[in-house]
């Protein structure tokens, strides 16, 4: 019998064996019923007989060879099917295995119910194996298109619907400590306000990072500005959240320069924040800013347990920023986001660590200058 008719013939079995595999995979969400586990199956196979039974020619069969296979207009029963699984917690790769499954399943039976050897068997194979592929690529597809519109919903939250709340407390806090005597009250909306910043942020910090991975990278708006007055700033308002930490800030002669403003605060307000996290609390950390012949050069430096050797190459990369020095390092992006900012100003950033000198982050950047 050829395997579409198989197929067509055998489609309770085929799907009997789809369910089992299905229920088999573990998800963050509870077992499906068997219509759900079956979700397209049917449609999918029948699709897929129907595929082999369309005559193709020797191009029609290398452009499917190549993942090149027809343009659908309406969504395929492939492309629901991933809809479906991606909705019910199933990752990609679980996805994937549901069709090395159906594959080796569907094979095994049809090989079964043959006895005899057939010159049509090998290729109703390869016709097979083209068509399972051609769907596996429309469902992966689908599946990655689910994923993008996802990403795209949590940067909307992240953008307005979660700025907007904090912003909210942070006015509110603000005013509270405006309100009140210096005293307990007042200690509390500081700390209120200070939090929230932090969490504004780690919002920011999420969302360049949302950004670099999907290949937008973070923006830089350069304007002329002087870089002595903004490096001030930003230390005041890490003491502000800080008041325990002593920084000395050696500052120099005023710089003016083309940067972006907020980024290059970012940039010293996440290695002071580095700085206060994994530093010795009771040494002070030394901000220095001076400037060559060709750049300007920002350092920040703390006293405490060096950075391990193993760490240092990944760094600034995302996630690896979080070195471990035996407290709870978040997320790990700070640095990640620095390092971003510092190159998208056409310069570079390095670290030096040791326990003897302590660790000491430089920002080189060429300057632009009046």
């Amino acid at each position: 019998m050829r395997l579409a008719n198989f197929i067509l013939i055998h489609m309770e079995s085929i799907l009997l064996e789809w369910e089992r595999f299905a229920r088999s995979i573990e998800t963050p969400y509870p077992t499906q019923d068997a219509r759900g586990l079956r979700n397209q199956a049917a449609d999918i196979l029948r699709g897929i007989a129907h595929d082999m039974l369309t005559p193709q020619n020797d191009a029609q069969q290398f452009e499917k060879s190549q993942g090149r296979g027809p343009v659908v207009q309406a969504d395929t029963a492939a492309q629901n099917h991933a809809q479906a699984r991606w909705s019910a917690g199933f990752t990609l790769n679980q996805m994937v295995a549901e069709y090395r499954a159906l594959r080796a399943s569907v094979l095994r039976l049809w090989l079964c119910d043959e006895l005899e050897a057939k010159a049509t068997r090998t290729d109703d194979m390869l016709r097979f194996n083209e068509a399972v592929d051609q769907a596996l690529t429309q469902s992966i597809a689908s599946f990655e298109a689910a994923l993008e519109q996802t990403r795209k919903l949590f940067l909307g939250i992240l953008g307005h619907d979660l700025r907007t709340p904090l912003g909210a407390v942070l006015m509110g806090a603000d005013l509270l400590a405006r309100s009140v005597a210096e005293g307990r009250q007042q200690h509390l909306a500081l700390q209120i306000g200070a939090s929230v910043r932090r969490a504004n942020r780690i919002v920011d910090d999420l969302l360049d990072l949302a950004r670099s991975n999907l290949g937008e990278g973070i923006r830089i708006r350069k304007e002329r500005i002087e870089l002595t007055a903004l490096c001030a700033q930003i230390i005041d308002e890490v003491r502000a959240c800080y008041p325990e930490v002593c920084i000395r800030f050696e500052q120099c002669q005023p710089l003016n320069g083309l940067f972006d403003p907020g980024r290059m605060g970012q940039v010293l307000a996440n290695l002071l924040g580095n700085a206060v996290q994994h530093g010795d609390s009771c040494q002070p950390i030394e901000v220095r800013l001076e400037r060559d012949a060709s750049a300007i050069c920002v350092e920040v430096h703390n006293q405490g347990e060096p950075i391990a050797a193993e760490a240092l190459p990944l760094l600034f990369n995302a996630g690896g920023s979080g070195y471990e020095r035996g407290v709870s390092s978040g997320l790990g992006l700070g640095l990640f986001i620095a390092a971003q900012i510092v190159a998208g100003h056409d310069g570079h950033i390095e670290v030096r660590s040791t326990r003897e000198q302590g660790t000491t982050f430089r920002v080189r950047i060429p300057a632009t200058l009046d």
